[in-house]
């Protein structure tokens, strides 16, 4: 399994869950983003996402990297969903692991919000009455 990974296929949790668990795991923390149905009192009925690639691969890296490294990771693993991602499906797994929880959930808090600022991945909301494409990048 690849430790970050970009795909239009559907996210295994699982995989990634297992995929950073180690003997020496005093805390391990999952981050599943999906799909809700409901987005400001507007009905969703799907999310679209584009990204460039290489440099989302890229930065990704570095989000995990700089967590490895800031918090004593054993492991992280982030994978991130594109194209047409239905109300309830994974759009991106951040899983990851340390001897502690607290660095579990430190690193797993800031890889998300870094990767929303910084990853250039796009998501566009699909309503029944529209779309519109949502800064990732507030």
């Amino acid at each position: 399994m690849k430790d970050i990974f970009i795909t239009e296929d559907q996210l295994d949790a699982k995989a990634c869950t297992e995929a950073v668990t180690y003997p020496g795991a005093g805390g391990l923390v999952v981050f599943i983003g999906t799909v809700r149905n409901l987005t400001k009192g507007r009905s969703v009925k799907h999310l679209e996402f584009e990204a460039y690639e290489p440099m989302a691969l890229k930065e990704m890296a570095k989000i995990a990297n700089e967590a490895t490294n800031k918090w004593g990771l054993h492991k992280m693993v982030i994978h991130h969903r594109l194209g047409l991602v239905p109300i309830e499906e994974e759009a991106v797994v951040i899983a990851c692991s340390s001897a502690h929880r607290k660095e579990a959930f430190e690193a797993c808090e800031y890889a998300i919000d870094t990767l929303k600022e910084t990853v250039p991945i796009w998501k566009k909301e699909v309503f029944e009455d529209g779309e519109v494409w949502v800064s990732a990048h507030p």
